[in-house]
């Protein structure tokens, strides 16, 4: 992997630990979100993680949203600048989406480990992952409408549903961790000394199925998330059809029934 300047990556147990580190608030610049859709596709390649940790350093910010003095500037523009591509022109938001896709249509399952606030932006990059864990002092809210922009309502309704989605849309208001746990979007609720262990611990145990069956998991339950239910079911079906033909499925079987651990092969 090339050199990263505003993420740490650290791979061990088959586990990725991706970082923010952009200092005093991981503000998402254009580079930033570049450096995270290359990362999480570059892991997705390889055979070294079967399962991402996002977090943060400090116990303040996860992530305070997109640099709102660059994102100004991205829209607002009407010519290149000497780092940017005509596509970034056309369309600006291109970037945006793109960091926020290679984690939720990326192939591995994705803890968020949120440390403190997910505002705006880096509320979409929680809801992009597939599990959330959060400190206690995390807080979750979208104040895009207290300086002149909007978005990430569409990643809101993932933790929370339509109507209280609008109501934080409109009001701005921050929702802390135990909310949104007693609402089922946060599995567990920690003290902050905790998270990382929590994080990981988790990570280690989802870490231990077949990777392969990590990876087609993810993109059934991608894919079924928004189907009717005999539609996803169905498709679920094709998916347990696809899974079982690898050796990996076989190994799994005759670990359960031989009461050992299994050994996988990535085939």
């Amino acid at each position: 992997m090339e050199r990263l300047e505003f993420l740490r990556v650290e791979v061990a147990g088959l586990v990725a630990t991706v970082t923010l580190r952009r200092p005093p608030v991981n503000a998402l610049s254009a580079p930033m979100m570049r450096e995270i859709a290359a990362t999480f596709r570059a892991l997705g390649r390889s055979t070294d993680a079967a399962v991402a940790v996002l977090t943060a350093d400090g116990d303040r910010t996860f992530c305070a949203g997109a640099d709102i003095r660059e994102s100004d500037r991205r829209y607002n523009r009407r010519a290149l600048l000497p780092e940017e591509s005509v596509a970034d022109l056309v369309d600006p938001g291109e970037v945006v989406r793109d960091c926020l896709f290679s984690i939720s249509g990326g192939v591995l399952p994705v803890i968020a480990a949120v440390n403190g606030a997910a505002l705006g932006a880096g509320l979409a990059l929680v809801a992009s992952c597939d599990v959330v864990i959060a400190a206690e002092n995390a807080v979750f809210g979208l104040p895009e409408i207290d300086v002149g922009v909007l978005g990430g309502g569409r990643h809101l309704q993932r933790l929370v549903g339509p109507f209280k989605a609008r109501e934080l849309m409109f009001s701005g208001r921050r929702i802390p961790a135990a909310e949104l746990y007693r609402q089922g979007s946060v599995a567990t609720v920690v003290p902050h000394a905790e998270l990382a262990g929590a994080a990981r611990s988790l990570a280690l145990s989802m870490a231990g199925k077949s990777p392969l069956a990590l990876r087609l998991t993810k993109q059934a339950m991608n894919r079924v998330e928004h189907l009717p239910l005999e539609e996803g079911y169905r498709l679920e079906q094709d998916y347990t059809a696809r899974i079982s033909r690898f050796d990996d499925a076989k190994e799994a079987r005759s670990a359960w029934l031989e009461k050992r651990e299994p050994g996988w092969k990535w085939r």
